[in-house]
Parts: C-alpha cells; structure tokens; sequence
C-alpha cells in the first residue's frame, strides 16, 4: 500500500531504480548480501552532507560484514552526480556507494518516506536489509539530527552475531555495563531447562543468563 510504512520481519519492497552507478534492482540485486538502505533529504544540504562521508568513512567497515550501502532522495540523478563530485573536490571523499534518484517519489510513497509535515523532502530513514531481502531494523531520525554511522555498523554485527548463535545482544553491546562483550542466552522455555541453566552459563538468575561468544 502506497504510503505504508513497511514493517521490520516483512519483505523489502521490490522496486527497480535509477542510481549513480546505473538501474538497480531491489532487494534481489543484494541477494545474499546485507544492505543499508537510507533516505536523506536533500543533496548540497549540510547535515546530510556529513552524514554521506561518515557512511563512505566507514564503507570498509560495512563491507567487511558483507553489506552494501545503498543511499536516496528525492533529488534527480544529475543532482546526485554534482553533489557527489563537490564532496569529492572540496571534502576529498570519494562517495563510492550508488545513491537512488527518486525524482518521481516512486520509493518514497512504497516506504512512507514522505513526512506529510515536512513538505515533500524525504525524512532521515534507515533500513537494514538482510539477504534474504527481510527488514530487520528500522530507524527514522528528525532532519536537525544527523545519525551516529558507529551504531549502524554495530547494529549489523549484532543481527549476524543473532543469526548465527541464536542469541540476543545487551544494551550497549560489545560494552555493556553488566556483562561487556558477552551475550545473553533466550529464555528457558521449561522448567527442565531453567533448572540446568546455572550449570551451563553464568547467571543472575534462571531468566537472565550470558556467555562468551
């Protein structure tokens, strides 16, 4: 539905894209491969400025973690292209990631984008993609607030560590104030295995046990 913002556990929207490095196909052409995708509101804008070369600072970093960063506005392409080549010139970054033109607001309308109080520039998103095309995080910032790029690569290692080991994350993971790097143990679904947790991991109680990875 147009408008709808999608939910996180749902299918990323399948839409084909104009971008800086030519048409692109989502979510199937990052299949088997994570993606960030986010919304800025406008190209030679200040705060969305500093937000494209902290992404590109940290580029190796998503890519080590096996994700792609994929960047939009309502912009046109052209515009996309000369903002690209000002940061370039004047900030000595080199934006190596495709950025959508979604001139028509196409995107924006199939992800609710579109603040119907800010006028027609698409708001400050963030979606992470995992390769199955699945969202599995969601964040939406106000435009006076540029996002902390540190907490979207650390959210990505959380999911993978979640995936693989089939475990949760504390708060402030990998320094958290109780157990720093460890992480924490799902629930005991019986009273069996409530009783044979403490044997097994280190506990606060049945409910609330952690271990090393």
């Amino acid at each position: 539905m147009e408008g709808r913002m999608p939910l996180i556990g749902e299918k990323f929207p399948e839409v084909g894209v104009q971008t800086t490095h030519g048409k692109v196909k989502l979510p199937d052409d990052y299949a088997g491969r994570w993606f960030v995708f986010f919304s800025h509101p406008a190209d030679f804008t200040p705060v969305c400025t500093t937000e494209f070369v902290g992404f590109q600072r940290r580029y190796d970093q998503f890519k080590k973690l096996g994700c792609e960063l994929i960047g939009l506005s309502i912009d046109q392409v052209f515009s996309h292209i000369k903002w690209v080549e000002w940061i370039r010139d004047n900030l000595k970054t080199e934006i190596l990631f495709p950025i959508i033109a979604d001139d028509t607001g196409k995107v924006a309308g199939m992800l609710g984008l579109i603040h119907p109080g800010k006028g027609t520039n698409t708001v400050r998103a963030v979606f992470i993609v995992d390769p199955h095309g699945v969202i599995r995080a969601i964040l939406y910032y106000p435009q006076e607030l540029g996002r902390n790029m540190d907490e979207l690569v650390r959210m990505v290692r959380g999911l993978q560590v979640a995936d693989k080991n089939r475990v949760a994350m504390p708060a402030n993971w990998p320094e958290n104030e109780l157990i720093g790097d460890e992480i924490i143990i799902p629930p005991a679904t019986d009273e069996e295995m409530a009783k044979r947790r403490g044997g097994e991991y280190e506990c606060f109680d049945w409910w609330f046990c952690h271990k090393k990875l």
